[in-house]
Parts: structure tokens; C-alpha cells; sequence
């Protein structure tokens, strides 16, 4: 019975040297550069991760900031505008919408004036 003996792998040899070291290795030195390529590739994702959960979160506070700002404005500025201003404001839009309920009344009854007009004028 024949016993196989791995060759000793020295820690202070760098890794692409290790591969050179033995014809059976060649699979495993690709197998370890692959996970270490793999690790830093996990790691540099995870960095970004960190630094777009860190901006997300900046963002998030500005815009928290910008809503508080926006809501403090907006009293100051109610309080600042007389409250019969709305008041008014309302006033005109309704007298708005009753002159033009006013002027489709006043052109339906000048169209019947018209049209009676025209009937006593066929009449004569």
C-alpha cells in the first residue's frame, strides 16, 4: 500500500509561487486565488453598502429637516397673512362662479328676448 504525502506548503511563500511548487496544486492555487478574489470582492461590497446606507441616512435627516423648515414657514406665514384674507379670497372665487352662473342666465333669457323678437317681427 502506497501512501501519498502533500507537499509542505511554506506560509512565506507568496501564493503564485506555491503554485509552481507542485504540478497537483495548480487546481487548488486557482481555487485559492478565486476565494481570495471572492473576499475582497465581498468586502469592497460591503463598504459601498456601508457608505450608501450612511448617505440614505444623511439624506433622510435633510430631508427631515427641509419638512420641519417647510412646516415652521408655513405658520409664520399663516400668522403673518390676516385671517380675512382666506376670507376673501374664498368671497371672490364664489362671486367668480355665481357671474358666470349670471352671465349663462342673463344670454339664455337675452336668446329668448331675441327669439320673441324675431317671432313679432315675422308677425308684423
Amino acid at each position: 500500500m502506497m501512501c501519498e504525502v502533500m507537499p509542505t506548503i511554506n506560509e512565506d511563500t507568496p501564493m503564485s509561487q506555491r503554485g509552481s511548487q507542485s504540478s497537483g496544486s495548480d487546481s487548488d492555487s486557482h481555487f485559492e486565488q478565486l476565494m481570495v478574489n471572492m473576499l475582497d470582492e465581498r468586502d469592497r461590497l460591503l463598504d459601498t453598502l456601508r457608505e450608501t446606507q450612511e448617505s440614505l441616512s444623511l439624506a433622510q435627516q435633510r430631508l427631515q429637516d427641509v419638512i420641519y423648515d417647510r412646516d415652521s414657514l408655513q405658520r409664520q406665514l399663516n400668522s403673518a397673512l390676516p385671517q380675512d384674507r382666506w376670507q376673501r379670497d374664498l368671497d371672490v372665487r364664489l362671486g367668480e362662479e355665481g357671474g358666470v352662473l349670471r352671465r349663462k342666465v342673463m344670454r339664455s333669457q337675452c336668446w329668448q328676448l331675441l327669439k320673441l323678437g324675431g317671432e313679432r317681427i315675422q308677425f308684423q
